[in-house]
């Protein structure tokens, strides 16, 4: 029996929601990046929805998350608000940084993203930060260290990893597998590539490796992490396979095999999701014709915002820069 069945209807909901509110924001910026309506380089998430919803719908307001160079999913999963997240992206002064960072660095604090990271791996140290914090101040929050296979052969994870299971940090570090680094394919550099998970073990903490497409299987895997956090046990890993259906960044040159890419593009986590919602009968065509409309309607809002926002004036470049 789909697994899908075990979920509270409103969770289900959740759950597609969530995904398609990312598939059509990344969409749409693809389409005015590529219409050069923005400046510098865009990452997209598409493919990779059901990590950030499974992961996040697991969150409260004031846990965590570090995020990468491919962030907006994890934004958007987080609850992050859509104008103020485009406005950034166009380099507008409404934008979550006042358009200082784009996209390679957009946060809030306030729902506790602590930062897209345009350098590989870095967020794993921001994380444990995070989590010391949490130990020091007795509180119950957790973090999420959100990021991919190849920042998971970079030195900071290892320590990260090490330093989070020395201490019993809340951390729960979720690789998003997506078997390619840059233009890299993971297999020839990594002989456990499909597996990272495994690397839990030798930290001395829960590991597992799952399908990063399901978002259900995400949702309950994490789930199961936190709960061990949240309780004093310390951090986990999980390693989500998944697959990303652009390139490295949008407008790069893409050395993906192509058969690779069609068959991926079959595992397509929202297309199939709306299918098991459909023979659980918990969704029609018609209401998700609508639901499509009405996100599509929200991001065309925040483009609209995002336009018509003024950008930064060059006299407040310092404002911010220095401490009062």
């Amino acid at each position: 029996m789909d697994a899908i069945r075990d979920c509270e209807p409103a969770l289900v909901r959740r759950m597609y929601e969530t995904m398609l509110r990312i598939r059509l924001f990344e969409e749409t910026q693809s389409t005015v990046f590529r219409a050069g309506e923005q400046e510098g380089f865009t990452h997209l998430y598409l493919g990779e929805e059901a990590i950030a919803a499974g992961a996040c719908l697991n969150l409260n307001r004031d846990d965590y998350i570090t995020s990468t160079h491919r962030g907006h999913g994890h934004m958007v999963a987080k609850g992050g608000d859509l104008k103020k997240m485009m406005a950034e992206l166009y380099g507008r002064s409404t934008g979550y940084c006042l358009g200082r960072s784009g996209s390679l660095h957009i946060a809030d604090f306030s729902i506790g993203v602590l930062g897209a990271n345009g350098i590989v791996g870095d967020g794993n140290p921001i994380a444990i930060g995070a989590g010391y914090s949490i130990m020091l101040r007795g509180t119950s929050q957790v973090v999420v260290s959100f990021f991919g296979d190849g920042a998971a052969n970079q030195g900071t994870f290892h320590e990260s990893v090490n330093m989070a299971a020395a201490f019993d940090l809340p951390v729960i570090f979720v690789i998003e597998a997506n078997t390619l680094a840059c233009g890299v394919d993971m297999r020839d550099v990594s002989r456990n590539s499909r597996s990272y998970g495994d690397r839990a073990y030798g930290y001395g903490i829960p590991g597992a490796n799952i399908d990063g497409n399901d978002v259900v299987e995400v949702y309950g895997a994490v789930r199961k992490a936190v709960q061990w956090a949240r309780s004093g046990q310390g951090p986990s890993l999980v390693n989500c396979r998944t697959y990303r259906q652009h390139p490295h960044w949008e407008g790069d040159l893409d050395v993906r095999d192509k058969a690779v890419v069609a068959a991926w593009l079959k595992l397509d986590p929202i297309a199939n999701f709306e299918r098991r919602m459909r023979e659980a009968g918990l969704i029609t065509d018609e209401e998700i014709a609508r639901t499509r409309a009405g996100t599509q309607r929200q991001i065309d809002e925040a483009v609209e915002f995002a336009r018509s926002s003024p950008p930064p004036r060059p006299e407040d470049a310092l404002a911010h820069v220095y401490a009062e």
